[in-house]
């Protein structure tokens, strides 16, 4: 049944974050119910879309009264609601936070947008590429010399976005479980996006992280924090941060420590072009084989279709079949 079993939750139909935030919270046992455009149009529409599912969709005209007064009762019987558009459309609709509230001042409000229900862009336009860019993750996701790789909509749309809306709603009404009253959850994704990059800043802040992407710990500048290409075409992925899971990879790789100083930065460069000639000597399954069971942070890249047949993924079950598509559980 899932934790949250016994809370309600009505998802006004979005694109994106929206229904991934539902759907992280149907899949711990929320009842939600989808409120469809009765046209069913929209991207953000259709039974192809995974991150619809464990939840009925009914469609619901939110601009007829009929379809309000639906909305309404819902949230009568709802701790919270969910929606994606922007800001003031809800307002106009007359299902915005006071709204509801008369009706059920327990019901949580949560509102899915990019730059938040206020300030000089609330009402622009924009997707995850856009939110990411004002946050600095963006400009900090880069080679050296290279232009920003934008990391699919992974950052904006479902970590600082879904994900952290997801989280605000339960805070939210564990809160409303107290003091009987609900509160407005404003999940901007530019900030959602900023505050995954703490870290970042605090390592900027001390000296640990310079300004050029492309030359720091984490953003392909180690040689040690890295992706290399094999023999087949194949990538590994290295993560060897620490010094004991360095010393252990340079064992597997039969590599001379003395020859590999793992925090000279001056020859970080020089370094990585080492590790890509011997990652070059071998297919990425052979790698695989003799890096994945020993501590040395090193695994195979693997694509989509790869992925659920993993050993370690399909032991824990990570890829369930729903409606008979295999996707992520």
């Amino acid at each position: 049944m899932g934790p949250l079993h016994g809370v309600k939750v009505v998802e006004i139909a979005s694109i994106g974050p929206g229904p991934f935030a539902a759907m992280m919270l149907a899949d711990m046992g929320a009842d939600v119910i989808r409120l469809e455009r009765a046209d069913g149009g929209g991207f953000g529409s259709g039974s192809w879309n995974f991150m619809h599912r464990g939840r009925p969709s009914v469609a619901c005209d939110l601009k007829s009264d009929r379809g309000r007064e639906m909305a309404l009762r819902l949230c009568e019987e709802a701790d919270a609601l969910v929606e994606g558009f922007r800001p003031g459309v809800m307002e106009r609709l007359g299902l915005g936070p006071e709204d509801v509230a008369a009706r059920n001042p327990k019901l949580v409000y949560g509102r899915m947008t990019g730059y938040g229900q206020e300030g000089p862009m609330a009402a622009v336009a924009g997707h995850d590429i856009n939110y990411i860019s004002l946050s600095g993750a963006l400009g900090s996701i880069a080679r050296e010399g290279e232009r920003p790789l934008f990391p699919l909509n992974l950052v904006g749309d479902f970590g600082g976005g879904g994900m952290l809306l997801a989280l605000g709603v339960l805070a939210a009404i564990i809160e409303a479980r107290e003091s009987g009253r609900g509160q407005v959850v404003d999940a901007s994704m530019v900030e959602g996006a900023s505050v995954m990059m703490t870290l970042i800043h605090a390592m900027r802040e001390i000296g640990m992280w310079a300004g050029r992407p492309g030359t720091n710990l984490l953003d392909s500048g180690a040689h040690f924090y890295e992706v290399y290409e094999c023999s087949d075409g194949g990538f590994i992925a290295v993560g060897a941060l620490e010094p004991q899971f360095y010393a252990k990879l340079l064992e597997v790789m039969g590599l001379d420590p003395d020859e590999f100083p793992q925090m000279d930065r001056s020859r970080w460069p020089e370094l990585k072009e080492r590790f890509a000639a011997t990652f070059r000597t071998r297919t990425r399954d052979e790698w695989a084989a003799v890096l994945e069971p020993v501590d040395a942070c090193a695994t195979p890249v693997l694509s989509l279709a790869e992925a659920p047949g993993h050993p370690h993924n399909a032991a824990r079950g990570s890829f369930i079949e729903v409606g008979g598509k295999l996707q992520p559980g």
